[in-house]
């Protein structure tokens, strides 16, 4: 599903003078709407420290020059969406450009960590934008179930489901998510 670009850019205005309200999480924007997250618990960011850690490690060998990050943002004008992924893999040079986000072409792999408040918008909503973004690989952490699924190949028609303990392929990445943990 597509949104008018002028509707776009107006969610885009609105949603960058939103103010800094203590305890808000991540401004996206999907389906025409701005979306407003709580902050993460502890054990979320953990996992995402843990996941970065890994990947980071072995980007050298596999893709020099890119990173693994959390923070940045991710739009695509053309279907009217802006996300802040977990995790992205990504060109360090892009941070290096004036844009305000990243845009889908440059990013290699995104992880989202199911947040125990709204664990269908990971699970349904952010496949089908990541699948039509055309971001290659999708890594979905669940620490509510100890659980995880790689969504890959076209559209994401591979699913390679995972318990915690279980050592993955992520593309060309190994991670170990025996360090991962389950929300209490």
């Amino acid at each position: 599903m597509s949104v008018d670009p002028a509707v776009f850019a107006r969610l885009r205005e609105i949603a960058d003078q939103l103010p800094q309200v203590p305890g808000t999480g991540k401004i996206e924007i999907a389906d025409g709407q701005i979306v407003v997250t709580m902050s993460p618990v502890s054990r979320h960011e953990l996992a995402v420290i843990r996941i970065a850690r890994q990947l980071n490690d072995q980007l050298p060998q596999t893709h020099p020059g890119h990173l693994a990050h959390g923070g940045a943002d991710l739009v695509d004008p053309v279907r009217g969406r802006l996300r802040n992924p977990d995790i992205m893999v990504f060109p360090e040079e892009a941070l290096n450009d004036e844009e305000a986000a990243l845009l889908p072409h440059q990013v290699l792999l995104v992880v989202e960590i199911v947040s125990a408040s709204n664990p269908e918008n990971d699970y349904l909503i952010k496949v089908r934008d990541y699948s039509a973004m055309g971001i290659p690989t999708y890594l979905l952490v669940d620490p509510r179930k100890g659980t995880g699924i790689v969504h890959d190949e076209p559209e994401y028609a591979g699913r390679e489901h995972f318990v915690f303990g279980d050592t993955i392929t992520v593309g060309p990445w190994t991670l170990d998510t025996g360090v991962l943990r389950t929300y209490s």
